[in-house]
């Protein structure tokens, strides 16, 4: 089995795709990587009149090696089957001067679906590639959206429990119902007391834990990720930017060859990151266009190659950017300095001691050369959903308008006139709350009392798998804090 991954961190810790998909995190606590990722390239021409999963076929059959063909094309046929509200899986429409690639069409309305619609049959795929006989216990850090579709994605799927962490007033109210309404025999769900930050700490310092580790493997369990963190969440994701470029060729917005920019909410650096993996595998990409919030530690640190995360923690109208410690960009410093796992180890444990790196100048200059960074605060992203609204009919979630709305500053900046596509994320009616505030004030109802009058007022129809979400039977109830986790995935794993 050929291992064509390896650790961020170290050179020596290898592994095939298959083991990085189950293992989730290397173990040293960094991420799997592809070193001649790009090697092989996605030939566009071949891509024409292609539907979304023949697509997929071919960007998966290249980064996940190990895969035999006929086991990514049951995994991909499995995934998105029936399983999304519309016939092309990721739509893209046209928004004023730009367009928008629709991710939010699946099971629970997020992006996230995408991708974690095929990873729990490229995890059951890759346990008996690996002749596992281990039960696989799924840990999960969520910031809002990667929770539910996770839960969703893993339920009652064979050899498997998942149990997801998300901030306690961090997300939602249509977000934490999703979670704690949550049917399936395997699903576990726990508030903690902080942020996403902590959250995911304390998921990866339980991963970097080796005496937990042994505890688990005595009991014949092993620990996983269904964070972006994995591999096999991240990979799925390059599809989509292959797909939307093959929108716009057929649409006659771009020629086979010409450039395409991206805006992307972000936070975790997953989605924009899946982007460069397209770029670098041939997609032609002119410029990724990274959207913050007030939390913009990636906006600062594309603008002074400086990454600091003491600061002040953001609560925001785009929850599921509220993040300082962007997991992913560590994949994206691998490539910055040139595969220089030493160099990624050294700034990771600055970042973890102190807070705070600062890359080369080189590395900087290759980050300016292929991101721009922009951040949108609350009003200007309240405005820009009620100017889209307005002027074009379209109505934008709080993290797709981040994303609109510097993509907008991009071009005003710049002078780019690139056609861009803006990646859109979630549903409205996940935020109905803020969206409804953007458009007609604010209100003191409920999210859900909001969500039928937003769809009442902008003649939008909810998602199906957000009605009646407020009658469900509340499942979780369950709050601890960061240094209980660990407690709550043994008990968990034990039922």
């Amino acid at each position: 089995m050929a291992k064509s991954y390896e650790s961020t961190r170290n050179f020596e810790l290898k592994a095939a795709a298959s083991e990085a998909v189950l293992k989730g995190i290397a173990d040293d606590g960094g991420l799997f990587v592809m070193r001649n990722l790009g090697e092989r390239k996605v030939d566009i021409n071949n891509l024409l009149g292609k539907n979304y999963m023949e697509i997929a076929e071919i960007v998966l059959g290249i980064l996940l090696g190990d895969f035999p063909k006929d086991k990514i094309k049951e995994c991909i046929r499995y995934a998105y089957t029936d399983k999304f509200s519309t016939q092309e899986i990721t739509p893209v429409v046209k928004v004023g001067d730009n367009y928008v690639t629709e991710l939010f069409h699946g099971p629970t309305s997020a992006f996230k679906d995408v991708a974690l619609s095929i990873l729990p049959h490229l995890m059951t795929a890759s346990y008996e590639m690996n002749d596992m006989k281990c039960e696989v216990i799924i840990l999960t850090a969520t910031s809002g959206d990667t929770g539910k579709a996770a839960l969703e994605g893993f339920k009652d799927v064979k050899g498997t429990k998942i149990i997801v962490f998300y901030p306690e007033g961090g997300v939602s109210q249509i977000q934490e119902m999703q979670m704690v309404t949550q049917e399936g025999n395997n699903t576990f769900v726990c508030a903690i007391e902080g942020n996403f930050d902590d959250a995911q700490t304390g998921v990866k310092n339980i991963f970097a834990n080796e005496n937990f580790n042994r505890e688990m493997a005595a009991k014949n369990k092993i620990l996983s990720s269904a964070n972006s963190i994995n591999i096999g969440r991240l990979v799925p994701q390059v599809v989509y930017y292959f797909v939307s470029y093959m929108k716009l060729v057929e649409k006659g917005a771009v020629e086979i060859g010409d450039k395409v920019n991206f805006a992307v909410p972000t936070g975790n650096f997953g989605n924009i990151l899946a982007g460069y993996y397209a770029k670098i595998l041939g997609l032609p990409v002119n410029k990724l266009i990274c959207a913050s919030n007030e939390n913009n530690v990636l906006y600062d640190f594309i603008k002074t190659g400086v990454y600091d995360k003491n600061r002040d923690f953001h609560k925001t109208i785009s929850p599921s950017m509220d993040i300082l410690v962007s997991s992913n960009l560590e994949r994206l410093l691998y490539y910055l300095s040139g595969k220089n796992n030493q160099r990624v180890k050294e700034l990771m444990e600055k970042l973890n001691n102190s807070g705070v790196y600062e890359i080369t100048d080189e590395m900087a200059e290759k980050l300016k050369r292929e991101f721009y960074g922009g951040c949108v605060f609350k009003e200007e992203a309240q405005k820009t959903i009620k100017d889209i609204y307005e002027n074009y009919g379209y109505l934008l979630d709080t993290h797709t308008a981040v994303a609109y709305k510097t993509l907008e500053n991009y071009k005003i900046d710049t002078e780019d006139d690139t056609v861009s596509v803006v990646l859109s994320t979630a549903s409205p009616f996940k935020f109905a709350k803020s969206v409804y505030g953007s458009l007609f004030g604010e209100a003191d109802d409920d999210e859900f009392s909001l969500m039928e009058e937003l769809s009442e007022k902008t003649n939008v129809s909810i998602p199906e798998n957000l009605r009646g979400l407020q009658y469900k039977k509340i499942k979780y109830f369950e709050i601890c804090n960061v240094d209980e986790m660990q407690d709550f995935v043994a008990s968990a794993s034990d039922e």
